[in-house]
This record gives structure tokens, sequence and C-alpha cells, in this order.
């Protein structure tokens, strides 16, 4: 089986959120189930070093192809670099007109430059001499490759076998663009603007475009796909959505296993490993009690630690954590520590709240990698309660370091933390179903009783480490929808 998988970013090379993740790790497990995965990338080459692809991997990169593609009445200069990392081949695609700059996203001519480079992924398989089964393309960066293999490659006997699978890694951010660029940037006839295929309220949507071309929809968890066909969900394609309800699955996203491992995670202050509760238990105190250290807070053993590792955005239930979390401060006995950035507004909220709680709360408006694995292995209550949550990365990497979720029941969120029964004993973390503050309380509150109780806390934490949300199970998902869609 040969698969190609499309994306704009992939860890280690370029990460601004979590399709990097995905499209770091899961080619990775699909080779090692025996899948020829590839995976193209634009090279993004611009004098910001977070913005670009560190020289240490651009400089061994082995330059295999110079041409031009058309992108409209335009004819542009295409290269392809050739890299390969942990048995997987990469492929650049090269243009430092559109690739060389500042950042990745959030300029004028985005249109332009995603659908040259989804025209580039297409026309460029012969240079690679790569023709797949399957291209799996990724959010709306690639949403136009199932398009325009439909309107300009059939007809090519090496292209008319290609299946195409869609993956939906958050429907919010679509690629919606001005209907003028059909004709001056996408150059395609208007007739697929007006049939409905592209056109979304008087305006090209690139996502539209992958959902209608593509074989196959997937999206990152099983419960997501089932959301998005409502309209509280959808963001205007859940009738679109629910019209292709036959073809649209669910397949939960893993992390990185050998990345994400406090046994061997050089960041920790500790390791500690899920073979014995109670030493991991002993090990994650020896992490908090040097974390607070850290961060300038009380040392003590038995004062749990509630963490949050988000982006500063309303999608993650911030407006919950403020209507709550002054009460719960000054009613309950436990260290909040949060990192992260995002809106304005989020950020001097919880940089006052440090300030009305300074023995009691850390708050970190940066992101800094290394603290967040800290954090992870440091905390007793990992909080995560999106208002929507496609997949959630958070909660797996709480988990594997021995941290019990509070979530809400959304998403991946609800696909991957199951609320602890006491008489059963199963469970890995805390849920609460409805988005309100209060709900959200009483998890917390819920939370923070059992911690108190240790050797119930013991099997929760134990169980959340042994919860197996490595990329193992989810690779082998998705080779079964490969087969599926090769065989349709």
């Amino acid at each position: 089986m040969k698969v190609l998988y499309v994306a704009s970013e992939a860890v280690p090379f370029i990460k601004t959120g979590g399709l990097a993740d995905v499209a770091g790790s899961l080619p990775k497990a699909l080779k090692e189930q025996g899948v020829d995965v590839r995976v193209i990338l634009p090279k993004f080459t611009g004098p910001n070093p977070r913005n670009s692809i560190p020289g240490k991997y651009r400089e061994k990169m082995e330059h295999i192809y110079d041409g031009t593609i058309p992108v409209s009445w335009r004819t542009k200069y295409v290269g392809i670099d050739k890299y390969e990392l942990d048995g997987v081949i990469y492929y650049f695609v090269d243009n430092e007109e559109y690739f060389a700059r500042e950042g990745i996203y959030g300029y004028d001519d985005d249109a332009e430059r995603y659908s040259f480079f989804c025209r580039a992924v297409l026309n460029c398989l012969p240079a690679i001499d790569f023709f797949p089964d399957v291209i799996n393309a990724n959010d709306w960066h690639s949403g136009l490759v199932p398009v325009l293999l439909k309107l300009e490659h059939q007809g090519d006997e090496r292209y008319e076998k290609i299946k195409t699978l869609y993956t939906i890694h958050n429907l919010k951010y679509q690629g919606v663009f001005t209907k003028e660029i059909m004709g001056d940037v996408l150059g395609l006839d208007w007739k697929y603007f007006n049939n409905g295929d592209l056109e979304f309220y008087d305006a090209v949507n690139f996502m539209k475009g992958g959902i209608i071309y593509a074989d196959y929809v997937s999206t990152v968890s099983k419960t997501y796909a089932q959301e998005i066909q409502y309209e509280y969900f959808g963001e205007h394609l859940d009738g679109l959505l629910r019209s292709r309800k036959d073809d649209l699955y669910g397949i939960v996203n893993g992390i990185d296993y050998d990345k994400f491992n406090p046994a061997t995670d050089k960041d920790l202050f500790v390791n500690y490993d899920a073979s014995d509760a109670y030493a991991a238990f002993d090990k994650k105190c020896e992490n908090k009690i040097k974390l607070q250290e850290h961060l300038g807070l009380p040392q003590g053993r038995k004062i749990p630690i509630v963490s949050m590792v988000t982006r500063l955005v309303a999608a993650k239930g911030l407006d919950l954590v403020v209507r709550m979390m002054d009460e719960l401060l000054q009613h309950e006995d436990f260290q909040f520590v949060l990192l992260g950035t995002g809106d304005k507004v989020y950020e001097d909220w919880f940089k006052g709240l440090a300030w009305r709680y300074p023995q009691k709360v850390s708050a970190n408006i940066y992101f800094d990698a290394k603290l967040a694995q800290r954090i992870y292995a440091s905390s007793d209550i990992f909080l995560m309660p999106s208002n929507y949550e496609p997949c959630g990365i958070g909660q797996l990497i709480a988990m594997r370091y021995g941290a019990a979720p509070v979530v809400r029941e959304t998403g991946g969120l609800k696909d991957t933390v199951q609320q602890y029964d006491k008489y059963t004993k199963q469970g890995n973390g805390f849920v609460f179903s409805n988005y309100n503050a209060h709900e959200m309380m009483y998890a917390l509150k819920r939370a923070l009783s059992t911690y108190a109780q240790f050797e119930v806390w013991l099997q929760i934490s134990s169980n959340a480490m042994n919860s197996d949300y490595s990329w193992k199970n989810s690779a082998h998902e998705y080779i079964e929808l490969y087969t599926k869609l090769i065989n349709s």
C-alpha cells in the first residue's frame, strides 16, 4: 500500500498547531506497520526561526527537481527537495516567493500560496516517481488536492486510480477567500463555483471543495465526526457533512509514545514509569516539589496541582475558568499552574489571578516546551473544559504522565477520558456534560476530594498512565480505512 500524506506542517520540521504533531507521528506509525507512506510539505525558509524549517534539516535535503507549474495565467517556479527521517521520506515543495516569509499563514495571497502547493503536490508526482494508492490531504491548506485531482488529472491513467481521503482537524478554519480567485488564482471554470462545489456564501471555500471531491472524509475522533453533522458544531457545513455521512469516519489521534515517555523524557526533573503505581506517585511528587520551587510556589508533596497547558482562546473553555476559579481558590486547597498564550483578555485575566493568589497560582503567559513537560509530570489534575475539541492532545499527554484529566464531554475528550467509577475501579479521569461553569466546578471538586483518598487516587493515576493512546492503534484504523477506500 502506497500513501502520500499532504500537510502544511509536520514535526520536527515546522509547527504551529496540532496538525504538525499528527503529520509528524502518524506516518511514522504507518511505516512501522508496513505502509509505504511519504509526506509532502511546503518548504518554509523564512527569516523567523519559529516559522522556518531548521537549517540542520535543510542542509541535508536532496534537491531532486526543478520545474514550473501554472497559477492561472502565471507560470511559477517549483522545486522539490527530499529528506528521510525515521524511515519516512519527506518531500518539500520549494518556492521562495510563497514560502520564504516571516509567517506561514495569514497573508492576503494565502489562496494563491496554498493552491500553488496543492497543484504542485499533484503535478510533481512524476518527478518524485511516486503514484500512491491513496492521497491523504489534511485541513484547508490541502483542500484543493482532491478537487484538482478530479478536475485536472482525469484521463491520465497514472492518476485515475488514486483515491483521496480528506481529514478535517478543525472545522472552524476552512480557507475562505473572495470569489475572484476562481479565475485569477485557481484558473478553474466558473461552473464549479456556480454549481456550489466551491461556493460558500458568495466566496470560495477550500475545505468545502475537499469535502465534496474527496472519496472519503475523516476527522480526528469518532465523537467529533458525529458532532460536526449538527448545526452547533458544523460551522455552516453541517448539511454538506450530513450528506456525506456514509463516507465520513472518525479516528482518534494518538501521541508519539517515544517522545512523550516519562521514563525517558530528558526535560523532567525526575523520570518514572507506570510499572509501579506507588513509585510513580512518589516520583511525581519529587517533580512537583522541584516545579513548585522553580515557579516560586509554596512547596508541599500533599498539595494537589491543577494545571492547564493551552492556547488562551474561548474554544478551550476559558470562560468557565474565569467564572469559577476565584471561588475554587478561595474554598479549596490546591495550586493552579497555567502555561500558554493567546487572546489578550485571557492573558491579562490570568496575570490578575496570579496577582490575587500569589501563593496558589503561577500564570506563565508564554510557551516553553520544556516547562510544558515538567508541568505534565508534576500535575495531579489536568483541566481541559473545552467548548469543542476535535481530538485534543493535552489530555493524552497528561494521562501518559499520570495526571487525571477533568474534561467536558465533547469531541475527542469524550472518546479518550472516562469518568472514574469507584465500584469497578475503571476510568481515567473526571467528566462533565454541559458547557456550564458550575458543572466544571463540581467536576473539579470531585477530583480534588478524590485526591485526598490515596489508594483511590493511585488507581486513577495508574489507569491514566496505562491508557493506550499511542499511534499504534490509530494507525491500524487508518490502514483499515485506506484498504476500504482502495477497494471501493
